[in-house]
């Protein structure tokens, strides 16, 4: 799915690949990482649900959140009461904001290999680190409410009704730069022992793919109504 036009995230034309980092380096199958941005992009412009990770009193918190991409920014959104969005304000603090760990994961394949140790997944995954700031612009927060929206199914935004004052007072969206950033992929097949080739074992793989159902109107929907373009092209 493509981004919006990301001519106000950024100011200078980025590199072809995120610069690695001690976080960002994995430790195990180190050729699976990619620092690409074109391959990180496409990643992330494919799915729609993020795990947001971040520490709370102490302890680790994962959330499961929409996300919408902006050239080089992410945004998440959700109700100004959330902890999240309430710890990001930086309340008491000089600089407003939330460290936090953003991950993005696709399955394409189960692997099955003839032993159970070499049994694995093929994926595509993202994994950011940084600090997710509080938007307070109304131009940038309109700009990411309607990319929130159009990441799930784009066009959507165009054909819906904005938020209203009410409801933007209510919804808090927070901005995550795309800076310490990797992809790690997984494909092929199992990796079966050079001994384990002459078991009867069935080996191979199951791929996986998403796929979209047709359109369920609403109960009070008009039968006038016609599905939109945008969703028959899903």
């Amino acid at each position: 799915m493509p981004a919006p036009d990301a001519t106000a995230a950024t100011n200078d034309a980025p590199d072809s690949a995120y610069t690695p980092t001690d976080r960002t380096v994995p430790t195990r199958s180190r050729e699976r990482a990619s620092y690409d941005r074109e391959v990180v992009h496409a990643i992330l412009d494919e799915g729609y649900v993020c795990h947001l990770g971040f520490i709370r009193e102490g302890a680790p918190v994962v959330l499961p959140t929409l996300y919408g991409r902006v050239g080089e920014r992410l945004y998440v959104h959700g109700s100004t009461g959330a902890r999240p969005l309430r710890m990001a304000g930086g309340a008491g603090t000089e600089e407003p904001g939330l460290p936090v760990c953003l991950t993005v994961t696709h399955v394409d394949g189960l692997v099955l290999a003839r032993s159970a140790f070499h049994h694995s997944i093929n994926y595509r995954s993202v994994v950011v680190h940084g600090i997710a700031r509080p938007v307070t612009d109304p131009a940038e927060r309109t700009a990411a409410l309607d990319a929130l929206v159009d990441h799930v199914v784009p066009g959507r935004s165009a054909d819906s009704r904005p938020a209203n004052g009410k409801e933007l007072a209510a919804t808090a969206v927070l901005r995550l730069d795309l800076e310490e950033v990797s992809a790690k992929l997984r494909t092929g097949g199992p990796n079966d022992d050079d001994e384990d080739l002459e078991l009867p074992h069935w080996s191979g793989v199951v791929p996986v793919a998403r796929a979209y159902g047709a359109p369920i109107p609403a109960d009070d929907l008009s039968p006038d109504t016609p599905v939109p373009g945008y969703l028959t092209r899903l």
